[in-house]
């Protein structure tokens, strides 16, 4: 998944190009949100007394992206990735940051569960189910979450941003572009 760019979801799309779509941008928002900083500031908690950093919402979405398109879309007995003896259903998972965890590592377990999750969605239409909490739920449902979850996250990511360089929604990013040489989209999230 390519960060350098953030491609605005289509406005006259069928349902599910605009799912992908607004899905794909909040998780391109999420690692842009990420560019440019050292692991030392990927890892500094939002504030205090909340745990939240970017290091750790980025290992979190890997664990809500497996346990929504694994777990409970195709059904896999997919343990949890960053403590593996923790209980998989936790709202928690990810946040906390082992000793030696990195934003690469983090960053190339995340992008392999999307690609993963993207797998699990190609041959299944909206309206496919499987099973949870005592009934069914489709892929509909699972990407709708998804979105919310991203967006509310991509929410924190902001706020902890701002904490470090004053930029919101792209502003962080048109600096990085400035930095690199590059113009920013304006787009805000």
């Amino acid at each position: 998944m390519s960060t350098s760019e953030r491609a605005i979801p289509p406005l006259d799309a069928d349902e599910r190009t605009s799912l992908t779509s607004w899905l794909d941008f909040y998780r391109t928002t999420l690692a842009q949100k990420c560019e440019g900083l050292d692991d030392e500031r990927l890892r500094e908690a939002s504030v205090e007394p909340a745990p939240n950093s970017l290091l750790g919402l980025v290992q979190h979405m890997a664990e809500v992206e497996r346990n929504w398109f694994r777990r409970v879309l195709a059904e896999e007995d997919a343990p949890p990735i960053f403590a593996p003896d923790a209980d998989p259903s936790a709202r928690t998972a990810g946040f906390d940051l082992a000793e030696g965890a990195d934003y690469d590592t983090a960053l190339s377990i995340w992008q392999s569960e999307v690609e993963r999750a993207r797998a699990n969605c190609v041959a299944r239409s909206l309206d496919d189910t499987s099973p949870f909490m005592g009934g069914q739920v489709t892929l509909r449902w699972i990407c709708t979450h998804m979105i919310g979850e991203y967006a509310r996250h991509c929410g924190h990511d902001d706020l902890i941003r701002e904490r470090f360089d004053g930029g919101r929604g792209s502003e962080s990013r048109r600096s990085v572009e400035r930095s690199c040489g590059g113009t920013g989209s304006g787009l805000s999230v």
